[in-house]
């Protein structure tokens, strides 16, 4: 039991001020002398005991009427472990350029508004606790341990602006499962050394790390499988040098790449599973790990040069609009050329189907039937390289005559140009009747189509036949020219009538 006249001047100061929830402050005025982080040492004339704040909180020096109960320090040394570990604590705690030598307990806790701003601190331990308000960590350096919210439930702003967190291991924050309504900043210089682990996490306010600078040598950056967030901000320098992983998150509003720099050493993007409404993939550097989007639901897909340029998978991505934010030539407005968007897919590994059938869908959704067709086709070819030597022999013929049924017009383009060679050199040679004195006339243009047009005819091919070998191969030529484009004319027909 603590008794009054062993308190220390500091502590005494701090015990009477208490009850009116009165600062104290313990700071020498001298900045350098006062910074938390790098300052040189500080005295007994700046300790506290963690015990005599843990007291307080709990109810050892109760209020006095007319006033409300705060724990307000500033500049002190605070010595020994701060233990509130389910505690029931009814104030507000402020700890301002305070430097805690060992870890803050607040696992499984109840309090009310905790902000412990420009602090050195090693360690802080708050799973499982319920604060009703806010949890301010404003500029605090967190070095050698790491700060846990797994399973907390915070009910207004967690914020971590200008916050560096050092941990000893692979996590710096170790928050699955945390409940925040308000929102997460961790913005204006926040960096971390390890992780930030939300697995499953609730961010009904959103999440903010504009500007971020994330390192973790020992894997991701930041996971957050399954989790709820209603706005992900990874933008304006944001910087990782591990992965970004958040499969199977649900983002109700916007996650935002815009302006990231992903290009450092280990850097990676994992959204495959992802539902999002609007997706702003536009890094200023993309990742060199690559963007996984494998069965993400998208609503509105915004990206850009560098995000289309990255290493990507694309196998089952469905989205319902799609633009580009980068700078086009007039006239296209939003919409990238489709030869650009086909570039686009060529570019995850393998070949699917299905990015190629979401793009034609989409083109055709906002009247690009001409767009719709060439992606088609592209899938086509890029399927060829997949199937055995015979069948690209097949796909090659095919996709010159016809494109594979969405260049119909191409059968015609080669049918005038056989008939014109078969019209000049059957019009230099003699044929020789069948029957003399039956049959029409000999037509040079009449026989190159009858050798064409397999079905019907003007009855040429069996009232003539030749004796000159180079004329009689080329009808022979003409013939399989005429059964082979026939064929794929009636392919691409059954293809066009399936697809409609």
């Amino acid at each position: 039991m603590l008794q009054y006249d062993d308190l220390t001047p500091p502590e005494r100061a701090v015990w009477d001020a208490f009850p009116e929830g009165r600062v104290v402050d313990l700071s020498s005025g001298v900045p350098e002398e006062d910074d938390a982080v790098g300052g040189p040492p500080w005295g007994p004339e700046r300790t506290v005991r963690a015990e005599v704040l843990a007291a307080l909180l709990l109810g050892a020096n109760s209020a006095r009427p007319g006033a409300v109960a705060a724990l307000n320090l500033t500049g002190a040394r605070i010595v020994g472990r701060l233990d509130l570990a389910g505690g029931d604590i009814a104030h507000t705690v402020h700890l301002a350029s305070c430097r805690l030598e060992e870890t803050v307990n607040l696992r499984g806790s109840a309090t009310r508004t905790i902000r412990m701003t420009y602090c050195r601190v090693r360690d802080v331990n708050a799973q499982m606790a319920r604060i009703e308000g806010r949890f301010d960590l404003r500029g605090t350096t967190l070095r050698g341990g790491r700060l846990a919210l797994t399973n907390a439930h915070v009910s207004g702003e967690l914020s971590l602006n200008g916050a560096t967190l050092e941990a000893d291991g692979k996590w710096a924050l170790f928050a699955g499962g945390l409940v925040a309504e308000g929102a997460v900043f961790c913005r204006t210089g926040f960096t971390t050394k390890g992780g930030l682990r939300l697995l499953g996490a609730q961010l009904s306010g959103g999440l903010f790390l504009d500007g971020a600078r994330l390192e973790n040598p020992d894997g991701e950056v930041l996971i957050a499988d399954s989790a709820t967030i209603t706005t992900l901000e990874l933008t304006d320098g944001f910087s990782a040098t591990g992965a970004v992983r958040l499969r199977g998150a649900h983002i109700t509003n916007r996650l935002s790449l815009r302006g990231a720099a992903l290009g450092e050493p280990g850097a990676a993007l994992d959204l495959a599973r992802l539902q999002v409404a609007e997706l702003e993939l536009t890094p200023a550097v993309a990742p060199p790990g690559g963007i996984d989007l494998r069965s993400a639901r998208v609503e509105v897909l915004r990206d850009n040069e560098t995000g289309r340029t990255a290493r990507l998978r694309l196998e089952g991505l469905a989205y319902t609009s799609l633009h580009a934010d980068d700078a086009l030539p007039a006239g296209l407005g939003e919409r990238v050329g489709a030869a650009r968007r086909v570039a686009w897919i060529r570019r995850s590994p393998g070949y699917s189907p299905q990015p190629y059938e979401q793009l034609a869908g989409w083109y055709r959704l906002i009247g690009h039937d001409d767009d719709a067709r060439l992606v088609l086709l592209e899938k086509q070819r890029h399927r060829r390289g997949t199937l055995h030597p015979v069948a690209r022999i097949w796909g090659r013929v095919f996709d010159a005559t016809v494109g594979y049924g969405y260049r119909p017009w191409r059968a015609g383009g080669w049918l005038i140009l056989l008939s014109l060679i078969g019209t000049l050199v059957f019009r230099t040679h003699t044929p020789t009747a069948n029957k003399q004195g039956e049959g029409p006339p000999f037509s040079a243009l009449a026989y190159t189509l009858d050798l064409l047009i397999p079905i019907g005819g003007f009855g040429q091919r069996g009232a003539w036949h030749w004796k000159d070998p180079g004329a009689m191969g080329l009808s022979y030529a003409l013939i399989a020219a005429g059964w082979l484009l026939t064929t794929a004319v009636v392919a691409g027909i059954t293809r066009s009538l399936n697809k409609n």
